[in-house]
């Protein structure tokens, strides 16, 4: 995988709108967008908007993440 951050503020702190990292597979293809905010996260498959992106909630996505088997 390629991440790339798009674009990014110098404040180390996450505001309201968040980063959005431009990701892509080792060929360069782009495979979508990840938007990283204070309450959420947003993936976008593709091309497409961020408001037609799939949205996870922090507490909820942390939870996915440790219910995961190793």
């Amino acid at each position: 995988m390629n991440v790339k951050i798009k674009d990014f503020d110098v404040a180390m702190e996450i505001k309201n709108n968040g980063i959005e990292l431009d990701v892509a597979d080792t060929d360069g293809v782009h495979l979508g967008d990840l938007y990283v905010t204070k309450t959420k996260l947003v993936w976008c498959k593709g091309r497409i908007s961020r408001e037609n992106g799939k949205e996870i909630k922090w507490a909820d996505f942390i939870e996915y993440m440790e219910n995961l088997e190793d």
